[in-house]
């Protein structure tokens, strides 16, 4: 029997563990450093949490849910969710718990996984299903380790942070402080954001879902089925517009300005908030209550560079002295370094984290030559702007159970060939160099440049060619 260890309890891993066990692969576990399901989701619990890709479409295909309360549900709710598809589907079952993977060592015949506890598992196929968005990014601000107050990364939120009464300071404009900073103002006495670049962002089309659209749902499920196909049609306008259509790239910037005008009535204001970089270049942010949280009185806009963090607040570039007792990083993830700090070493002794030395690539975000029996869930080139990770998961899983069907179907261990896999790295990047996450600094780039994150197509383009493992790319 072909024993295969995942690494990784969170939407990735989940569904691979799923598929597998589906297809009748038994001798499975995940390893997961956490004491319970949930990744991401269980890991961010800032006030303001929330899914924003809707729910009908960031949910697996083959367990539709029909209990969600609104459109973008919080992160409870997707939490609970996934918990619950863990331990229906038995993926729970055959999840280890508190266990961190420190290295994955090929032997030349199986894999050697050691533990922070010191434990050695071996196993026929390795699958790390880390993220892309599991590793905090907190930069190195001088006097940081001087302020005396609470510091805390957006992913390290707990429920006794300070909020009530207290002077916040929020550095980041991306998705979790766009969420945050609503979530907090009129709680706080005052709250103050520090932007580097203004995003693109656009309305949020939320809403609540009512009890008889829920009892329809339960009643006939078909009716979810077409709530997808309906979110998925809109995810093409919006990957039309990142992907070079010019019609759809106005659209959505005409609906952009517009939703500044009509929210931004301070022309001093809306000046800070209008984006220079090209749009998509950054990830597009759905919010409704962004824009008018930065208008309020006790919330101030600071885009003066921060030169140094004080025992009692932050001092920017201008002189200004901006007090605080609580400084909160909405400063993102390590994206780019893939599976960073596991030490991972393949055939002949070799290390992969010298193999993406100059930036990570996997032959269809999936499986690295020199690396045998091994494949990524959310690797390389996977991530997707404008639609749901969670597709790209499905079509990764299905990829890689045909690859373990081969390989407990013959004796020998499966390698993609080096020429496949260069091959297509180089057209990725090729197409990655004229797009439009060329045109600013992101979390998609290395601080060499190199696009590491995302898949430069539509979707279906991803599942079209993921969808059969074709023999010939493999020794």
């Amino acid at each position: 029997m072909t024993k295969i260890v995942i690494i990784g309890a969170g939407f990735g891993g989940v569904a691979v563990a799923a598929r597998l066990l589906r297809e009748g692969h038994d001798d499975l576990i995940v390893l997961e450093k956490a004491d319970r399901i949930g990744g991401v989701w269980r890991d961010n619990t800032y006030p303001g949490c929330a899914c924003d890709i809707p729910a009908p479409l960031y949910s697996y295909s083959f367990a539709q849910n029909p209990s969600w309360s609104r459109r973008f549900p919080p992160h409870q709710e997707i939490l609970a969710y996934l918990e619950r598809c863990a331990g229906e589907l038995g993926v729970t079952a055959r999840t280890r718990f508190g266990t961190e993977v420190t290295a994955a060592d090929w032997d030349g015949a199986r894999w050697v996984i050691s533990t922070a506890a010191g434990e050695r598992i071996e196993a026929d196929v390795l699958i790390p299903a880390v993220g892309q968005l599991s590793r905090p990014s907190i930069p190195a601000l001088p006097g940081a380790g001087d302020f005396r107050g609470v510091a805390v990364h957006t992913a390290h939120w707990t429920p006794d942070v300070p909020v009530d009464g207290r002077r916040i300071a929020v550095i980041g404009t991306g998705a979790s402080a766009i969420q945050l900073v609503p979530a907090i103002a009129g709680q706080a006495a005052h709250v103050t954001v520090f932007q580097r670049t203004p995003p693109w962002t656009l309305p949020k089309p939320d809403r609540r879902y009512g009890r008889a659209r829920l009892a329809a749902y339960r009643r006939m499920p078909a009716l979810m089925r077409a709530s997808r196909a309906g979110t998925w049609l809109l995810t093409l306008v919006t990957g039309a517009a990142v992907t070079g259509n010019r019609f759809a790239d106005s659209a959505v910037r005409g609906v952009s300005h517009l939703q500044r005008r009509l929210q931004v009535r301070d022309p001093e204001l809306r000046a800070k908030v209008t984006p220079d970089d090209p749009m998509g270049c950054k990830r597009v942010l759905f919010t409704n209550a962004w824009l008018p949280t930065l208008a309020r009185p006790d919330v101030d806009l600071v885009t003066e560079k921060i030169v140094a963090v004080t025992e009692d607040g932050i001092r920017t570039a201008d002189g200004a002295h901006h007090p605080c007792d609580v400084l909160v990083y909405g400063t993102g993830f390590a994206a780019t370094e893939f599976l960073v700090p596991i030490r991972v070493t393949g055939r002949d002794g070799t290390d992969l984290a010298e193999v993406w030395r100059d930036g990570a690539h996997a032959y269809l975000g999936v499986t690295v030559p020199g690396f045998p029996n091994m494949f990524l869930v959310y690797g390389p080139n996977t991530n997707t702007g404008n639609t749901s990770v969670i597709y790209f998961h499905e079509v990764q899983a299905r990829y890689i159970a045909q690859a373990v069907r081969r390989i407990a179907a013959g004796s020998k261990p499966l390698e993609v060939r080096a020429e496949r896999a260069a091959g297509y790295d180089e057209e990725i990047q090729s197409r990655l160099a004229t797009s439009v996450w060329t045109g600013c600094r992101s979390w998609y780039r290395t601080a060499a440049g190199r696009i590491v994150t995302n898949w430069p197509g539509k979707a279906q383009e991803y599942r079209r060619r993921a969808s059969r493992l074709d023999p010939a790319d493999f020794h």
